[in-house]
């Protein structure tokens, strides 16, 4: 846990330090940083996470490396699906939708078929990993503490 703390911090920085680009392993991947409400806690959260852009909507993958278990930013947004993500400079409040059936198999399908690794994620875990559009909610600019703490 802790040494996913330190990677999504370091994630962060580089994000924040570089209009939303990231070196290394996410090279060219579009990333956005997701400010959550904790379920249990009530705590601000933020994680970087690659999306897919679908028009107006951004795609992200509960994917958790193939875990057996989700992503605490999916409960997170099963709680409280009012949220905010920042995209290169730009904090946009959106509101989180899971995607079912037909349209949920085909974005994972897409992003599997963008980045690899997704399809090797899924054959890892027995669960259907979650695919979840941010819808902006056109509620204007949100503020964002950039202090928050990062949370796998």
């Amino acid at each position: 846990m802790a040494d996913t703390a330190v990677f999504n911090a370091r994630n962060i920085e580089e994000f924040r330090a570089n209009h939303g680009q990231l070196g290394g392993g996410f090279a060219g991947a579009p990333v956005l940083l997701l400010h959550t409400v904790g379920a249990r806690t009530g705590a601000a959260r933020v994680n970087p996470m690659m999306y897919l852009a679908d028009g107006g909507r951004y795609l992200v993958f509960a994917s958790k490396a193939g875990s057996d278990r989700n992503p605490d930013w999916y409960y997170n947004l099963l709680a409280h699906p009012e949220v905010s993500i920042e995209v290169g400079d730009d904090v946009v409040a959106v509101e989180a939708v899971e995607l079912r059936g037909a349209e949920r198999d085909t974005a994972f399908a897409e992003q599997a078929r963008r980045y690899p690794g997704f399809a090797g994620y899924q054959r890892k875990t027995q669960r259907v990993i979650p695919v979840v559009a941010l819808i902006p909610t056109g509620a204007g600019r949100a503020s964002t503490d950039r202090t928050e703490r990062t949370s796998s």
